[in-house]
């Protein structure tokens, strides 16, 4: 299930809607619909969640760890898990981070830094925000393994390295051998002044599903691997 309304500050706008709004409709009664057809039809549930739903102020997560969402989108997100773990039917729940990939739907954030750099435009990066950027091939691997391994609970899909935005942007700019002159550095309260809280230290551990034998990469060996499938 990976139908979601997942722009944050517009997911905040809704709040004052509560269960009238589209995040609501979208991303808590979507999931209960989806997870009362997998009961109807006796099918295991895969919900995607977000790093979202934790605080971010503890040095990194695991599964075990309690949520605690601070901003709708988030809060949304976490009524979507509740509802899959009441469920009497097997489910999984996949917590993703930051997804990217060459070509995708959506305008990513690596993409989105990739050409501002391209066109020699500023690009802004915080300094004090950690994140797990996950390359969205290896998400799809993943799902693969825990569908074939019959897995049931909770699991973090994502990438094995936690940094800064202002790093992410600078391994970026190195790879694709491109000018950081206009790279400038600022602090997330700034940045994100007026906007919806974001949890800021979002560092996800993946040890659970590595058990499994999955392997997800860092960023720099995702940025190589994008870097040769927009060679092809």
């Amino acid at each position: 299930h990976l139908a979601a309304k997942t722009n944050v500050d517009g997911c905040e706008l809704d709040k004052p809607l509560g269960k009238d709004g589209e995040a609501w409709k979208v991303n808590v009664l979507g999931t209960q619909n989806v997870a009362d057809g997998s009961l109807e039809s006796n099918k295991k549930l895969i919900y995607i969640s977000t790093d979202f739903v934790f605080d971010g102020t503890k040095d990194a997560y695991n599964e075990e760890d309690a949520p605690n969402p601070i901003n709708w989108y988030a809060k949304t997100k976490f009524e979507g898990e509740k509802i899959v773990q009441s469920l009497r039917t097997p489910w999984i729940i996949v917590r993703i981070a930051y997804p990217y990939r060459s070509n995708f739907t959506k305008l990513d954030f690596f993409r989105a830094i990739l050409k501002r750099l391209q066109e020699g435009l500023p690009v802004i990066a915080v300094t004090d925000h950690v994140f797990t950027p996950t390359f969205i091939d290896d998400i799809a691997f993943a799902l693969d393994a825990l569908i074939k391994n019959s897995s049931e609970g909770v699991f973090h899909v994502v990438g094995s390295q936690s940094l800064t935005p202002f790093d992410a942007v600078s391994l970026i700019a190195e790879e694709f051998k491109l000018d950081t002159s206009k790279v400038n550095k600022t602090m997330r309260a700034e940045f994100f002044k007026g906007r919806a809280s974001r949890p800021f230290q979002l560092r996800l551990k993946n040890d659970k599903i590595g058990k499994l034998g999955i392997k997800m990469r860092t960023f720099e060996e995702g940025l190589r691997d994008v870097k040769s499938q927009m060679s092809k």
